[in-house]
């Protein structure tokens, strides 16, 4: 992929919810091929820190940290390092933060990656290369444990089916190959496409999700960038199915104070805390028809957006936020 032709999704909204001002240090935690970065150092004479988990990225993004002439900082690392990472160099507040979420174009496109069912690859799916495959998962956990990755991860109505097809068929073979799964899930679900998806993207889905703990990820790093920013600065985040969406909302809205009460009979906290957000787009900014005329992979993404308001920062609850609680 030539890395100066990648265009994000969204990206003229989230630069105009971002607001990048000379002077400013804004963080991009998801640099991918660094389409994020390069629009903010090109919208102001401004520095940016970017991190992302994928080796890969990382090398990949040799030539535009030199281009920018020590305004762009380039480091490997997770969501949850994020605040330890500022630190390091340097930077204990910033002007603004962006997360593009999901699994990026460039890791879809390369099938030895194990992302994607369109091609056949190793059933890898791991963002850093580091830690359990997805066919570790897959060989080793026991059919309860993978119905529970695939319906909380993958919202996968036909998880126990799969679950005990994918038990069933490793007996014979080990599972190892990204078309050996989507057959059996395909086989499962009869082949039918549901609002024109393949019936395996749940199942990749989930899979993806648990092999790189992407939501308490999100959750994690979320709670870093309300502790990094300054009074006045931008949160920005992109997701791109319904489980980012909800902990991004429920994090903007428990920290803007429009938590709603569990129950009208409960007694209301005798001390409640200050918002620390203030929400900026009361609804979430989509896709125009063009860009996902040009970019399909877009029609789902959301693009929310808050700003940081003087009082302090809230301890982290995942489970508050609705991050799924998988025991393995």
């Amino acid at each position: 992929m030539n890395r100066n032709r990648h265009t994000p999704v969204l990206l003229k909204s989230a630069l105009e919810h971002l607001q990048p001002r000379d002077g400013g240090t804004y963080i991009d935690a998801t640099f991918g091929a660094g389409g994020y970065a390069r629009a903010i150092l090109d919208a102001a004479d401004c520095r940016v820190l970017a991190i992302d988990r994928d080796p890969s990225a990382i090398a990949g993004g040799a030539d535009l940290v030199s281009a920018y002439a020590g305004r762009l900082m380039l480091h490997q690392a997770r969501f949850s390092e994020l605040e330890e990472i500022a630190r390091q160099v340097g930077l204990t507040q910033v002007d603004g933060v962006v997360f593009d979420l999901g699994v990026s174009s460039m890791q879809l496109d390369e099938p030895e990656r194990g992302f994607s069912f369109q091609a056949d690859g190793p059933l890898d799916m791991r963002m850093s290369r580091e830690g359990p495959t997805a066919a570790d998962l897959l060989n080793t956990l026991d059919e309860a444990e993978l119905a529970d990755i695939l319906f909380h991860y993958g919202e996968e109505r036909k998880a126990r089916a799969i679950a005990r097809a994918i038990v069933r068929a490793r007996s014979q073979e080990p599972l190892t190959r990204t078309l050996q799964l989507a057959r059996i899930v395909s086989q499962v679900l009869g082949g039918r496409r549901t609002e024109g998806r393949h019936p395996a993207t749940r199942t990749f889905q989930a899979l993806r999700i648990a092999v790189n703990d992407e939501l308490g990820e999100l959750a994690a790093g979320l709670a870093c960038a309300e502790r990094l920013l300054k009074p006045g600065g931008r949160l920005v985040v992109v997701t791109f199915h319904s489980l980012e969406d909800r902990i991004v909302k429920r994090f903007f809205a428990e920290r803007a104070g429009k938590t709603a009460q569990v129950s009208r009979h409960l007694p209301r906290p005798a001390q409640t805390r200050a918002a620390s957000f203030r929400i900026v787009n009361q609804r979430p900014v989509t896709p125009s028809e063009e860009e996902v005329a040009a970019n399909p992979r877009a029609r789902s993404a959301k693009l929310r957006a808050a700003e940081r308001t003087e009082a302090p920062h809230w301890p982290l609850d995942p489970a508050t936020l609705g991050v799924p609680q998988i025991a393995r």
